[in-house]
């Protein structure tokens, strides 16, 4: 059994749903103090987080994962325990196997493979693991940055092991994330019974061409890296279950995923301001998950597209799809972040799998990026 594969089997059965890391970090603790990182532990509340360094000054180039897992659901869904990891056709079977328990293993033994050559650092290796991912995401790698700016801590280079590829290993690259903003509109009225409307104020009727407003509104034009905002509506609710009740509140629930060309601020702004316009009553309460970030330069982007093409012969698409990663908190601190991990067809549903073949080329990709970022010459 290779190295990697063997990691990720002891990670996968170690129950870790969100917040609790099960282990996993003590674990990777002691493979990592092996070779001579040192280790500092920053727990928050009931969330687990590790900070591993190996070297003294220069450039920090840093691997970051996240230990929890989502909930398993009902097991009469998985064909297998989802935490005894099961090898079935080529793939490990396993809640965390792509996401990203997986990545972890294939960072852990890239980075023994890597030491081993006994290279000459050019720069500080470290690890940033976290077990509040999946979650709330308030105490995990969010605490860390803000403690890491507090004493002037800094990352110059991170690669987070999300399972970003869709098809094939190496055929996506996420080099950035959009913004994540959610409000929760609650439209005032006045209820009554319907036969006598005109003593009511219906407050889906005041809502409705508001709402059409905001559905169509152009909030940019998306560039380059970025598609256009988009504002959707993910709930609405109203009336208390009669068809002869006009009912006194209307509450909405809808999200925006947005680009670095806006601000979480002017797009509130946006929106109140076309509520306030139609004239009605009002209360709107906003969630900010996840502010976007883009990483632009070349250095991280162009030794992962080399190491990526070099092992698995594809060319990645640089991309700024999907939902929110740790990496919008690592950005904060002026770090080049890139995701790259296996393929996500699977994760966060029953029977999550990833294909072993694929861990091992994992493993190398990350082992090739550790010799372009942090060697000389």
């Amino acid at each position: 059994m290779s190295a990697t594969l063997e990691l990720a089997k002891q990670l996968i059965a170690l129950p870790s749903v969100t917040p609790e890391d099960g282990g996993c970090q003590h674990l990777l603790a002691d493979r990592l103090q092996a070779l001579g990182f040192s280790i500092e532990r920053l727990p928050f509340g009931d969330v687990s987080n590790l900070w591993a360094c190996l070297g003294e000054a220069g450039p920090s180039f840093c691997f970051a994962g996240h230990t929890d897992v989502v909930p398993a659901g009902p097991m009469s869904d998985w064909n297998t325990d989802p935490f005894v990891p099961t090898e079935q056709n080529g793939f490990l079977h396993g809640r965390g196997s792509a996401d990203m328990k997986g990545s972890l293993a294939a960072m852990i033994t890239a980075t023994e493979r890597f030491l081993a050559s006994s290279p000459e650092l050019n720069g500080r290796l470290c690890f940033l693991v976290t077990s509040d991912e999946e979650g709330r995401a308030v105490h995990g790698i969010r605490k860390v940055v803000e403690v890491f700016q507090e004493r002037g801590e800094t990352i110059d280079y991170c690669v987070v092991g999300e399972p970003s590829c869709s098809d094939k290993l190496g055929d996506t690259l996420r080099i950035g994330r959009r913004g994540s903003l959610s409000g929760t509109l609650t439209v005032k009225g006045v209820g009554g019974h319907i036969a006598y409307w005109q003593r009511a104020d219906n407050p889906i009727h005041k809502a409705l061409p508001a709402l059409h407003k905001l559905t169509i509104e152009q909030w940019d034009s998306g560039e380059s890296a970025f598609p256009p905002t988009s504002f959707q509506i993910s709930n609405v609710h109203a009336g208390v279950g009669a068809n002869n009740v006009i009912p006194d509140t209307m509450m909405v629930e809808f999200n925006l995923r947005y680009s670095t060309e806006l601000t979480a601020e002017e797009i509130q702004q946006r929106v109140e301001a076309i509520l306030s316009n139609e004239g009605i009553e009002f209360d709107l309460d906003w969630h900010l998950s996840g502010e976007p970030f883009l990483t632009e330069k070349p250095e991280l982007i162009g030794q992962m597209q080399l190491a990526i093409q070099a092992v698995t012969g594809m060319t990645a698409e640089n991309s700024t799809g999907g939902g929110t990663s740790d990496g919008r908190f690592i950005a904060k601190l002026g770090t080049q972040v890139v995701e790259f991990g296996p393929c996500n067809g699977t994760i966060h549903k029953p029977n999550e799998c990833v294909s072993m073949a694929d861990l091992e080329q994992l493993s190398e990709v990350y082992e090739r990026v550790l010799h372009g970022m942090l060697t000389t010459g």
